[in-house]
């Protein structure tokens, strides 16, 4: 086994529908509802730190969500990165896993959740765009259209007249867009090493993700909060459930399953905040939230048709 080769099945470069595409996409039917539960569960990040983690440490929660998820991941599967994995693996996690939920949690906890869930809608765009420098995809105008109907569907659902925005949680919501949109894309063009595990690449970038966030904690938070029975539930969803099972999901579908078309299910994420702020937070969903639960919805399904090939010239 060499890590730095990669199985072709699971690194498509390409958007196009190719012949028979409609039976294709049957197939990986059961692919794409494994990696939306991912994005569905991660729906849950904002209620379970608003009412369960101490507040005022993102960075902590961030820590307890990657580390003890990839050390489990590294003693079950004791597989470790080999050559140019090694570098790999600490950007992807740094990408997904070190930046990315810091600033999840910061835009979490300064924001509304409807702001923070409708800064993360931007992903799919970012990546749209990404594909066309990273992996050579040309540039689809259709996705680029969906994916702003996503945008418009997620807001209309999460955010109401009385938002409130913060600087610095504005800020955080579209770093986590952006540094996640580059790590899924990367995550694609570099694929998986043949023969290692979606649960040993997770373990990598979970690892490598939360050492990189170890020091900056101490450094920025200080010594740890105090943990009562509430927040360790919470962290133990976030980090079992919410990081290891469903990263492992996400990861796999990354490298078998078009980038654009895992891109967009991260729309399910602020759609599930807001069914679950409804349940447990009290919060209303009028006939605006629902008409922007369509269009989102919408946008998500477009999102995994095949982009049209153009008609042939004809002579």
């Amino acid at each position: 086994m060499t890590a730095t080769s990669t199985t072709p099945s699971v690194h498509p470069l390409t958007t196009r529908a190719p012949s028979g595409s409609s039976g294709r996409g049957r197939r990986t039917l059961p692919r794409t509802a494994l990696t939306a539960i991912a994005p569905a569960v991660w729906g849950t990040t904002y209620v379970v730190t608003t009412e369960l983690l101490p507040p005022g440490h993102p960075m902590f929660a961030a820590l307890l969500r990657a580390l003890p998820a990839g050390l489990i991941a590294l003693a079950v599967t004791r597989t470790l990165p080999r050559g140019s994995w090694w570098g790999k693996a600490a950007v992807l996690g740094v990408l997904n896993i070190g930046l990315f939920l810091p600033l999840l949690f910061t835009a979490a906890e300064r924001l509304p959740g409807g702001v923070a869930g409708t800064l993360a809608a931007a992903q799919p765009m970012i990546v749209a765009v990404l594909a066309v420098a990273v992996l050579r995809q040309r540039l689809s105008g259709r996705r680029l259209l969906w994916g702003l109907v996503g945008v418009l569907g997620v807001g209309l659902v999460v955010i109401g007249p009385s938002a409130a925005l913060d600087v610095v949680g504005v800020a955080a919501g579209l770093g986590s867009a952006a540094t996640m949109a580059l790590g899924i894309t990367l995550t694609k063009r570099w694929g998986r090493p043949e023969g290692v595990s979606p649960l040993a690449l997770t373990g990598w970038q979970l690892t490598s993700g939360g050492l990189f966030l170890l020091p900056l904690t101490l450094l920025f938070e200080g010594a740890p909060p105090a943990v009562d029975g509430r927040a360790a539930l919470g962290y133990l969803w976030l980090g079992l459930i919410g990081g290891l099972l469903t990263y492992a999901l996400w990861f796999r579908g990354i490298t078998s399953l078009p980038v654009t078309n895992v891109a967009v299910l991260g729309l399910l994420s602020p759609l599930v905040a807001a069914i679950f702020g409804a349940m447990v937070l009290d919060q209303t969903l009028g006939p605006v939230q629902l008409v922007g639960f369509a269009l989102a919805l919408a946008s998500i399904v477009a999102g995994q048709l095949p982009d049209r090939r153009p008609a042939p010239a004809r002579s």
